[in-house]
């Protein structure tokens, strides 16, 4: 068995991808927070300095995402038996935890400082010149990370959103959550800083600010749920488990599954555990041997880190069944 199941999500080639769309996203935020440091230095605007700030902590958010998709990759060993995969979303939700505060926090924070702060000068030139590069760098990399996700979407038969938000791939979804509230805070920036220039009221400036705060806010904490879910033992989705049980009833020496538990250990890594009933009446010793071998051949699936085949009992409901082995292997699904 060398192909993947068919609701699995595209293993090799998309875990490298993702490694690209991490890179990308890094000299993206990085050229950011360069320019916006600069332009804060040139004016000595605290606003811009605030922004450079923040452009820096998402510079840091990536160099986690990086860590993340690195560490996640290192094969099993005795101490960690299914894997590191896990780790991705341990550094992941740093990454969220990092957007949340120096993010979100932050952006509040100037925004609700300079509702009472007094008329300070601005350049605007330099403020526009300095979203426009933004807009730019930040685009650059929500379209590698959006062609990633519309690649796997399409493959899984998703809408790209869907496969953003479902995905096992911690990295891929936070950068393409962030870069997507970026531009969406850039557009909201612009507008405060256009609408600051035509009436003279920087409320609008600051308004911005905070509006940008909550986006960031709220993206930060579906991150934060996303790869809690994941830490906690998510169990995959409905196709993939279609697909496994397909594939167990594909094996002849299998007569009825009565059991079936697929978890996520890492990004587009799962645990397979099953109770089956193998065909035949042979003795105990056998059996053994004819598990462990359908073990070792469901763990030829890249999707598969280890597979766990256990004796369904008599008494156990079946999840699929056969007619009976005398009579091929002709199945019928039954009620979960």
């Amino acid at each position: 068995m060398t192909e993947q199941l068919a609701g699995a999500e595209p293993a090799a080639e998309a875990a490298g991808e993702t490694r690209t769309t991490v890179v990308i996203a890094f000299f993206a935020n990085l050229a950011i927070a360069v320019s916006k440091t600069v332009v804060a230095l040139a004016t000595g605007s605290a606003s811009m300095l605030a922004e450079s700030a923040h452009s820096w902590a998402d510079t840091g958010n990536q160099i986690l995402l990086y860590i993340a998709d690195h560490r996640s990759r290192r094969a099993p060993d005795q101490s960690h038996p299914f894997g590191y995969g896990r780790e991705a979303y341990v550094w992941a939700m740093l990454a969220a935890f990092g957007l949340f505060s120096a993010g979100a926090i932050v952006s509040i924070w100037n925004g609700v400082s300079k509702l009472s702060a007094s008329e300070e000068d601005v350049s605007y030139t330099w403020a526009y010149v300095v979203l426009a590069l933004a807009f730019v760098f930040e685009g650059t990399s929500f379209v590698q990370a959006f062609r990633q996700t519309r690649g796997e979407a399409r493959t899984l038969q998703r809408d790209v959103l869907t496969h953003a938000l479902q995905t096992s791939d911690p990295t891929l979804r936070a950068v393409f959550a962030e870069d997507s509230a970026a531009l969406v805070g850039l557009v909201i920036a612009g507008l405060g800083v256009f609408l600051h220039q035509v009436t003279g009221n920087p409320v609008y400036d600051a308004v911005g600010s905070i509006v940008v705060g909550l986006v960031l806010g709220v993206v930060a904490v579906v991150l934060i749920n996303r790869n809690r879910r994941f830490l906690t033992g998510q169990e995959t989705d409905g196709r993939l488990r279609e697909a496994a049980l397909d594939r167990l009833k594909e094996m002849p020496e299998i007569n009825r599954v009565a059991y079936l538990r697929l978890e996520y250990v890492g990004p587009r890594r799962v645990l397979l555990v099953a109770a089956v009933d193998v065909a035949g009446e042979e003795p105990e010793s056998k059996v053994a041997y004819t598990l462990r071998d359908l073990e070792r051949r469901l763990e030829e699936d890249p999707t598969v880190t280890e597979a766990v085949l256990t004796l369904a009992t008599p008494d156990e409901p079946s999840i699929y069944a056969g007619r009976s082995c005398s009579e091929g292997r002709s199945w019928a699904r039954l009620s979960p």
